[in-house]
């Protein structure tokens, strides 16, 4: 079938380079000149496992091609995914719906014949009906333009394997007024996800709407939970990680989305929740208003590094050297938007920290963003002279490094696990000072027990400057 992706950014792209692979031939809108120059040579508009590979397939056989008109896309297809940013309004919590509101007025605007527009673009509740309004007013007399909801459940740095084979499908549909067919349609358009088995949801716009809100505030909420439960063991001196793992054993709780450390970040759950909370507000539901507690727990965790870093450093950050490894909100991307460890390097050079640098993808990224930083395309040159390493992206990178190789670079041996999934034992018997969120200087002491039980010689800790 023909069918376009409108938006090709971090979910349009990798949903596009998917509905070509199982067989759909493919038009993408891009308004941006430099994406779309990207795209129209065949590359990927960013770092993503498998997606530039797959773009390069399609884009060499033709099933993908990319243009910035809206009337090259009326004129290809009747099927029109729409994957444009959604994006927190400026200074309020609310969603920005004019990117949404604008593709679905510019489609049925150019429709000259009945089409099928599919959002798939996180929105609030409630949105779908304004978006219906809208295409109405916008389409010419005699052309129908019906509207589905289907939100996207991908993951960066794992979009494309999450697109081979979805988790599930969701869509909604208002029957009395789409196209009888609508169902029909995106049946025969998802029929090798639905014939391998991928579950489908089909409910109305409203249930649709929330069902992505739900899954992000339920996994923020998961996340904050266990940063609480960090700081009250800091607070009480027990033992984070043992207390985690007691948890995941709970088969009604399960280890994912466990590990107590700096929280999330990226350009969907915290935009996404803090939407909810507001449309919560604005619906008059009081029990939205957990969800700022949730924002609120993530947000206190990149304050508490900074906390511990001036603590490390006797306290004072004006002049002194910071080497961070990590700047992507998460592993496997170069994606730095609510990025946390971004946050908290900007944090501390803001402070009168001179603060270096370092991330396996996201260095481009960040001396666009973040000019106050400096950057090292090396991760252990970025210790040299430093007082201090900060450890805010759980690069696997960063875990299998040799803590004992770096001991001479660094000024004074002091690591900030804000991860927790740095080998403690490990750091610790090399001689560094190791501390970690969650953790108490009962836990540190148990560390250093271990790391001696581990070397048969005391850990050292600071001993001066190296």
């Amino acid at each position: 079938m023909k069918v376009t992706v409108i938006g090709i950014g971090r979910l349009g792209a990798p949903y596009a380079a998917s509905l070509a692979e199982i067989g759909h031939d493919v038009l993408g809108v891009e308004p941006d000149p430099k994406t779309l120059g990207r795209l129209t040579s065949g590359l990927a508009p960013f770092d993503e496992p498998d997606l530039g590979a797959t773009i390069a397939k399609h884009a060499a056989s033709g099933t993908m091609r990319f243009t910035a008109s809206y009337d090259d896309a009326a004129r290809f297809a009747d099927i029109h995914f729409v994957c444009v940013p959604t994006p927190q309004t400026a200074g309020a919590l609310a969603a920005d719906l004019s990117y949404i509101e604008a593709a679905v007025a510019s489609l049925a605007h150019r429709a000259r014949r009945d089409c099928l527009i599919v959002a798939k673009s996180s929105v609030p509740v409630g949105t779908m009906d304004r978006l219906a309004t809208l295409a109405t007013g916008a389409a010419r007399p005699g052309v129908r333009v019906s509207l589905a909801y289907s939100p996207d459940f991908l993951r960066e740095s794992t979009s494309m394997t999450d697109a081979a084979r979805p988790t599930r499908i969701v869509v909604g549909i208002q029957r009395e007024r789409d196209r009888p067919d609508a169902e029909d349609v995106l049946r025969h358009v998802w029929a090798p996800w639905l014939e391998a088995g991928v579950p489908l949801v089909v409910t109305d716009w409203a249930t649709a709407e929330l069902s992505k809100s739900a899954a992000n505030a339920f996994l923020a909420t998961k996340v904050s939970f266990i940063n609480f439960l960090g700081a009250m063991c800091e607070h009480s001196g027990a033992d984070i990680q043992a207390l985690s793992a007691t948890l995941a054993l709970d088969p009604r709780i399960g280890p994912a989305m466990l590990d107590a450390g700096l929280g999330f970040g990226g350009s969907c759950i915290p935009k996404d929740i803090r939407a909810l909370a507001e449309r919560g507000r604005e619906l008059d539901v009081p029990e939205a208003g957990f969800l700022r507690d949730v924002d609120a727990i993530n947000i206190r965790r990149r304050r508490r590094v900074v906390a511990l870093t001036r603590e490390a450093l006797g306290g004072t950050l004006t002049g002194q050297r910071i080497a961070v490894w990590g700047a992507a909100f998460k592993p496997g991307t170069d994606d730095v938007r609510d990025s946390p460890a971004l946050a908290v390097a900007r944090e501390l050079a803001a402070a009168g920290a001179a603060v270096a640098v370092h991330d396996p993808k996201a260095l481009e990224t960040v001396r666009e963003e973040a000019p106050e930083l400096a950057t090292c395309d090396d991760a252990a040159a970025v210790l040299d002279g430093a007082n201090v390493l900060l450890h805010l992206t759980h690069w696997e990178a960063y875990r299998q490094t040799d803590p004992a190789a770096l001991f001479s670079r660094i000024a004074t041996p002091v690591v900030i696990d804000a991860r927790g999934t740095l080998d403690a034992a490990l750091w610790t018997a090399a001689g560094w000072t190791y501390t970690a969120l969650g953790q108490t200087p009962a836990n540190v002491r148990a560390v250093k027990e271990a790391a001696q039980a581990l070397t048969g010689q005391p850990a050292t800790g600071l001993e001066g400057n190296h």
